[in-house]
């Protein structure tokens, strides 16, 4: 594909919304040479598969991939099947426990299917980085360790903060950076993606790339997205996430949980939405000209149509108002059909029922959620966490706003 002539074009598009680049001035020089030479930046990002779903959190970087593609560049996304069984230690406290194999397969294989509602697949190479570095022997990976110092690994800061509390590091954590750096070697890449706290990361990589006689590569960060409880990272492990293949309803309901403060950051990190579309909406909020539930709306209806279409993204919102607006039941409920022999005349244990119907994953947390009034049986809020309740055929259970089931005892 023919690249974009204006180099002034592309800056605009690229830099926008981009944390930091480190160096800019590499980044201008290899971009105004790619559009002279009409030769392509290989654009590389890395995910490792440690848990089965994509969420919002990882789709800042890669709609700056697609930012990309647009232009004409080449995006290589590689899936650590090999660094996903250490884990990226960036941010931790503690020492990530190891997936299996099994576990890292199982989810690179929902990841190749998940991107693609963001990339486009023909202008997309994917690649494991266990094709490079699982063929790497001893040798080769004393060399490796060689390239860098235990005090330079100890400036990162998570490391260097566990160090001083006395906390456990594995030397293994230590290989992360070195394998992720070896990775922009194997691919000789010009710009590494990733999130503000993979800076360290990043720069390994340049490092690396130094040493074994490559033009180092520019590292791109793109902000870090919270979730939808306003303070922390997206992260599945802290259930404030919102997952790109989560269905349509689930989405859309998430979307409208966010605090209003991140309404704009939402609209400039996930979606397509124009810029000058946001600048307006922003000042709009700020005066009270837009509503801020009106605003939401908007979003979550951007946010369902990107992953399962316009179609699904009004239905989704048409589901919403029936339920939280006019307070009535979806129009479809999921059935759970429960067998009798659960029952004790006639009656269960609630946090069992809740989840024998599939609302929780444990009767802990229905005790849990209705001991906070998360529950509602027939529209009624229960909060007693041992109350033992009558079931009946047709009988409808709710579990916090969005999850529903209606009960069907089996014949």
């Amino acid at each position: 594909m023919a690249l974009a002539p204006d180099f002034k074009t592309q800056l605009a598009v690229l830099k926008r919304g981009v944390a930091e680049i480190v160096p800019e001035e590499d980044f201008e020089r290899k971009l105004k040479r790619s559009i002279q030479q009409r030769k392509p930046l290989k654009v590389k990002l890395g995910m490792d598969p440690t848990a089965p779903d994509i969420h919002l959190g990882h789709t800042v970087a890669l709609r700056k991939l697609r930012q990309f593609q647009d232009l004409g560049h080449q995006v290589i996304l590689i899936i650590g099947d090999f660094t996903g069984r250490i884990g990226d230690p960036s941010g931790r406290s503690e020492t990530r426990p190891q997936l299996s194999e099994e576990q890292i397969a199982e989810n690179a294989s929902t990841y190749r299917q998940q991107v693609f509602k963001i990339l486009d697949p023909q202008r997309t190479t994917i690649v494991y980085n266990s094709q490079w570095l699982a063929k790497l022997n001893f040798a080769d990976v004393l060399r490796l360790a060689s390239k860098y110092t235990v005090a330079r690994m100890l400036e990162r800061d998570d490391f260097s903060k566990r160090f001083q509390d006395g906390l456990p590091i594995g030397l293994h954590e230590f290989f992360y950076p070195l394998m992720q750096g070896y990775d922009s070697v194997a691919l000789n890449c010009d710009i590494e993606m990733g999130g503000t706290d993979q800076k360290f990361n990043l720069l390994v990589g340049r490092e690396l790339q130094r040493e074994y006689g490559q033009e180092p590569q520019v590292a791109m960060m793109m902000p870090i997205l919270e979730g939808t409880d306003g303070v922390h990272k997206m992260s599945k492990s802290l259930g404030n996430y919102i997952g790109i293949n989560e269905p349509p309803a689930e989405i859309y309901g998430k979307t409208m949980s966010i605090p209003d403060e991140l309404i704009v950051r939402y609209f400039e990190l996930v979606t397509s939405v124009p810029p000058g579309e946001i600048v307006a909406l922003e000042e709009g909020l700020a005066r009270g000209l837009v509503n801020p539930r009106d605003a939401k709306m908007r979003l979550a209806r951007e946010l369902v149509k990107d992953f399962h279409g316009a179609e699904a993204a009004q239905a989704a919102e048409d589901e919403f108002v029936r339920i939280f607006r006019h307070k009535e039941l979806p129009s479809s409920l999921p059935e759970a059909v429960i067998d009798p022999k659960e029952l004790r005349e006639g009656k269960i244990w609630l946090p069992r029922l809740l989840l024998l119907a599939g609302l929780v994953t444990s009767t802990s947390e229905g005790k849990r959620l209705v001991s906070q009034g998360g529950v509602k049986v027939d529209g009624v809020p229960v909060r007693d966490p041992e109350l033992e309740v009558e079931v009946a055929d047709g009988m409808v259970l709710q579990a916090g706003k969005r999850r529903f089931a209606q009960i069907k005892l089996r014949s």
